[in-house]
């Protein structure tokens, strides 16, 4: 075989393995857009009367709603960790939302979404709330950036003193002092900032965490204005107004990604982290304006109001527009998501809790090792602090697992029947798999030192 023989197979061996290379499709994108407190229907694609949310409707109709889509918990923190782990939040050791100097934290040893995705190439980027330890910015506990990410702006909880013009955030380690704007504003232009500076060349994964709606709100006068005829009182108003405001900023967000040329392969799931603000817990004032209807319960709660929030994907390399799902998703269901899309192998030395949505894309149930379970001992609204939901069926028990509440949501999902007693095959079968359950999560858990808000452990 002559030299200049080879030479053209070695070339032409060339030429076909790059242009296989160039055929092959980048890898996808995700976006993950987080409310704190934003209530099951307080968006006009779930149906509120009176709030406009344009762009989240226009990203219902390019995708998917999700009406059954669960967060982790009834309350932040905890929903929080099993969106980044996969894992039911109590397995984890995040039992409540976490104040101040709390020894409580999202420890080192737990494998989050963003470090699996940044081991397999993945820029990686959290802005706005954090909330997963309680001595934020400090060596004493794992950070954002020991949890995974290139790049971080964040806040320990709320943004502080106010979210207009808020002077808490923290961008990689280092105080930033005050900001102009409000806090979805600010949050938004630190993500489209970041999406401009990154690697161009590499696919990435970008958490954006919003403060809004939660209380105290501060909404921009110009969102207020449209609702001041409608609405109640003007607190009210302005709670509508906050809503449109992060409608607003969600907008401004996926035009960037838009302008990018992001669009197509990049997937953007947005949601909230539990329920609407629980009515009269600020003295003085119902200042919560947040709506679940017609679900039972708010924030705090294990019924449906506190735990089912709003759900709405886009992926246009594969979700077909104008799609209603109501499959059971929950936000611990997305590291193994992404993981599938991303051809990562998620950990295999713990449990997980959350099964990969790949199967709901294409039309089918999603396959489920283990029912929805949440957990939570400071629950208000009655004696639950267990909830286990099964398919249509939603189990609700004390702490003691020996009171009963059970619902079918296909027929119920207002939960008005109590089936305990009408169904007792049913209420065996699924108290049997919560007790199981229940006792795993609950040797896993760790319990931590006297403290902030330690006094709710398993």
């Amino acid at each position: 075989m002559s030299r200049s023989w080879l030479l053209a197979f070695y070339g032409l061996l060339f030429l076909a393995t790059t242009t296989l290379r160039a055929a092959e499709p980048d890898k996808t994108n995700f976006v993950v857009i987080l409310c704190d407190d934003l209530g099951y229907s307080d968006l006009g694609c779930f149906g509120h009367p009176k709030i406009k949310t344009p762009h989240l409707d226009k990203l219902a109709t390019d995708g998917m709603r999700l009406t059954d889509c669960y967060a982790g918990a009834p309350v932040c923190s905890p929903s929080r960790a099993g969106l980044l782990t996969g894992r039911i939040p109590n397995r984890v050791g995040i039992y409540d939302w976490i104040p101040q100097k709390s020894p409580m934290h999202l420890r080192a040893s737990e494998v989050t979404v963003a470090t699996l995705l940044k081991q397999a190439g993945y820029q990686t980027c959290h802005v706005g709330k954090w909330h997963c330890n309680g001595m934020f910015n400090s060596a004493e506990q794992p950070q954002p950036g020991d949890h995974g990410y290139d790049h971080w702006f964040a806040t320990q909880n709320n943004a502080a003193p106010t979210h207009k013009n808020p002077t808490n955030f923290v961008r990689n380690g280092k105080r930033v002092g005050p900001t102009d704007g409000y806090s979805s504003q600010v949050i938004v232009d630190e993500a489209m900032s970041w999406l401009t500076q990154r690697d161009q060349s590499k696919p990435f994964l970008l958490m954006v965490w919003l403060h809004s709606p939660h209380e105290t709100i501060a909404t921009a006068s110009s969102f207020v204005e449209p609702y001041l005829a409608a609405a109640e009182t003007a607190e009210q108003a302005e709670y509508f107004g906050n809503v449109s405001q992060v409608d607003h900023e969600v907008g401004r967000l996926l035009k960037s990604l838009d302008d990018g040329g992001l669009r197509e392969n990049s997937l953007v799931f947005f949601s909230s982290d539990n329920g609407p603000e629980t009515l009269n817990r600020y003295k003085g004032s119902e200042r919560s304006y947040g709506s679940r209807q017609p679900l039972r319960g708010v924030k705090l709660h294990l019924y449906e109001g506190g735990i089912r929030v709003p759900g709405i994907v886009r992926w246009p390399q594969r979700i077909k527009p104008g799609q209603t799902s109501h499959e059971p998703v929950a936000s611990y269901d997305l590291l193994p998501t992404f993981c599938a899309i991303a051809g990562v192998t998620p950990p295999v030395d713990r449990a997980l809790d959350g099964s990969s949505l790949l199967p709901l894309l294409n039309g089918e149930p999603v396959n489920r090792a283990k029912p929805l379970y949440w957990q939570y001992d400071r629950a208000i609204g009655g004696p639950n602090r267990v909830a286990l939901r099964d398919g249509d069926w939603k189990l609700l028990a004390d702490a003691g697992l020996s009171k009963f509440e059970l619902y079918n949501l296909k027929t119920d999902f207002s939960e008005t029947r109590n089936r305990a007693a009408s169904e007792p095959a049913k209420l065996d079968e699924l108290a049997a798999k919560m007790r199981l359950l229940h006792a795993e999560i609950k040797a896993e858990g760790p319990t931590w030192p006297e403290g902030p808000g330690t006094q709710n452990q398993k």
